[in-house]
């Protein structure tokens, strides 16, 4: 069930986000326990001044190609999975569009099954109640 909204600086080609885009998914698919086609996700370009983040608080240095992931989650996952995601994430991002991994910063929240709704005022749906298979989110 996550669901991230990527933050950026306006002005990147349309390659460069799809890119950015199916990296954040392909990661969170092979390292933080996503089932296939469970894929939402918010680019919110931005204009300058309007992302504000320090250069070099707990990392950096940052660059104005910075990007903030905030991914909201179904259930929690394993300090392990994380870190593998993390890692994971920062090679995909690195290969294409080649984002240093400095320049990537994620925030995970997860939340309870009642807090989502896929539509149709249905609320706690989970893949089993939907009929797919897979792990549970």
């Amino acid at each position: 069930m996550p669901y991230a909204r990527i933050s950026l600086h306006r002005g990147k080609s349309p390659e460069y986000l799809r890119q950015l885009a199916d990296n954040v998914y392909r990661a969170m698919h092979e390292a933080f326990d996503v089932p296939a086609h469970d894929r939402f996700q918010i680019l919110h370009q931005l204009d300058p001044g309007e992302l504000i983040f320090d250069r070099d608080y707990l990392g950096g240095p940052r660059s104005d190609d910075f990007v903030h992931i905030a991914i909201v989650a179904g259930r929690p996952r394993e300090s392990a999975v994380k870190r593998a995601f993390y890692k994971r994430l920062v090679e995909l991002l690195g290969q294409a569009p080649s984002i240093a991994p400095e320049d990537v910063m994620v925030v995970i929240q997860t939340t309870g099954g009642d807090d989502w709704s896929f539509g149709g005022g249905r609320a706690g749906i989970t893949a089993a109640d939907a009929g797919l298979s897979g792990p549970p989110r």
